[in-house]
């Protein structure tokens, strides 16, 4: 069973082989990351239907990823040298083209699984795991195979979280930057809800 247990826990490290932004091979080691934001968009396999639809989405929203200190990391079982050729192959014929983040192998499945996202067929689940700059897992989701994910959700809970970070403050259903957060007391509540429940 998948499950998103690891919100509050420390994210489970990893050092694994990766096509970086340039199209050169490298290696990434999420402990590296700490002190920034981390996503960790896990899907299930390059030259499919839904992937390169979530990916290119996440690219095109890079900028406002990095503006906000946070970096992506995209993961599935497939070998570096498949990420490179899924890179160099033109959106229009099912490839990415360019995307700007660290593309990480996953051969051994050893990272899905740590994560808990391993799927019956071998493959990821479409886990989004949200990792604070002290490694801790804050936010998790999981769809399964034939579900694309949100990259506005993706950033709205970006927003929250760094949001409770710096104020101390709760974050209701629906909150936005830029909108009214809650004090943690039930006074804070209770004003809060006097004034939006309606």
């Amino acid at each position: 069973m998948s499950t998103c247990t690891l919100v509050t826990k420390a994210a489970p490290d990893f050092t694994a082989d990766a096509v970086m932004a340039d199209n050169s091979f490298g290696q990434v080691s999420l402990s590296s990351y700490q002190g920034k934001y981390v996503y960790l968009l896990f899907y299930p396999l390059d030259f499919t239907f839904v992937c390169p639809s979530e990916i290119l989405a996440f690219n095109k929203k890079l900028d406002e990823f990095k503006q906000r200190n946070c970096e992506l990391i995209s993961i599935s079982i497939d070998s570096k040298f498949t990420h490179l050729a899924w890179k160099n192959t033109k959106v229009e014929d099912g490839g990415i083209g360019q995307v700007q983040f660290p593309m990480v192998a996953d051969l051994n499945k050893e990272i899905t699984k740590a994560y808990g996202i391993e799927h019956s067929a071998s493959v990821a689940l479409r886990g989004l795991f949200l990792i604070d700059p002290k490694g801790v897992v804050r936010h998790c989701v999981i769809n399964d195979l034939p579900l694309g994910r949100s990259v506005d959700e993706a950033l709205r809970m970006l927003d929250a979280l760094q949001f409770t970070d710096t104020h101390g403050e709760v974050c209701p259903a629906n909150w936005k930057q830029g909108e009214e957060a809650m004090k943690p007391t039930a006074e804070g509540v209770a004003s809060y809800l006097a004034k939006h429940a309606k």
